[in-house]
């Protein structure tokens, strides 16, 4: 009997979305649902092109790491997720991607600033996580310290990874993101961009938490 069906064919679903919506390509990237009520979290398998996962392809694991079902191996960023979900209990969902822009971003070792208001959807900028190996505990270490209260954090010379309460909020997140990240990019290659400031910033970001359904 497999356990935590709704997080699976969620995490399938927007697995499924990473790539129809060109936020990775083939396997890369990865996302997870955190049950809280459990103690466990739905990951998706490392390795597995989106299209090809099904929902008992999905890991559970707890909070240790260690595997309650499945027979496939965990994300490789596994150790990243784990240490979001523990220190920052607003976090139920994490989506890590290889989006074109916001690699860019990230491979030239910029932030993003408040270029647009819809990066107040991370936060009032986007900040930058040093490098390191992928799936190591430094990298885990170096996106925790940096990703502070936003919503998202660019990592050196490799993607972004977004958190939110839903998975689908998060995979929001994702994509808004990318879009700022695309925006700033060609804004640079223009020109010199104006950056809003910290005070309108908080205004968005306040108005953001009551818009919508």
């Amino acid at each position: 009997m497999f356990i935590m069906n709704s997080e699976r064919n969620d995490i399938v679903f927007y697995g499924k979305k990473l790539i129809t919506s060109n936020l990775t390509t083939g396997s890369g990237g990865n996302l997870s649902v955190m049950n809280r009520k459990e103690g466990l979290i739905a990951i998706s398998p490392s390795g597995m092109e989106y299209f090809d996962t099904q929902p008992e392809d999905v890991v559970i694991v707890d909070l240790d790491g260690n595997i309650t079902q499945g027979n496939r191996k965990p994300s490789s960023e596994l150790s990243a997720h784990i240490e979001l979900y523990r220190r920052r209990e607003d976090i139920n969902a994490v989506v890590h991607t290889h989006s074109v822009y916001a690699t860019t971003i990230a491979c030239l070792n910029w932030e993003i600033p408040a270029v647009h208001y819809l990066v107040g959807f991370a936060g009032t900028k986007v900040h930058l996580a040093p490098y390191a190996t992928f799936g190591s505990r430094e990298l885990a270490e170096n996106v925790c310290r940096t990703i502070r209260k936003s919503n998202a954090v660019l990592l050196a010379n490799h993607g972004l990874i977004a958190v939110g309460d839903t998975l689908k909020a998060t995979f929001a997140v994702a994509e808004e993101i990318e879009l700022v990240a695309r925006i700033y990019y060609q804004a640079r290659t223009a020109g010199k961009p104006v950056i809003l400031p910290d005070e309108e910033m908080d205004r968005v970001i306040s108005k953001m938490e009551k818009y919508g359904q």
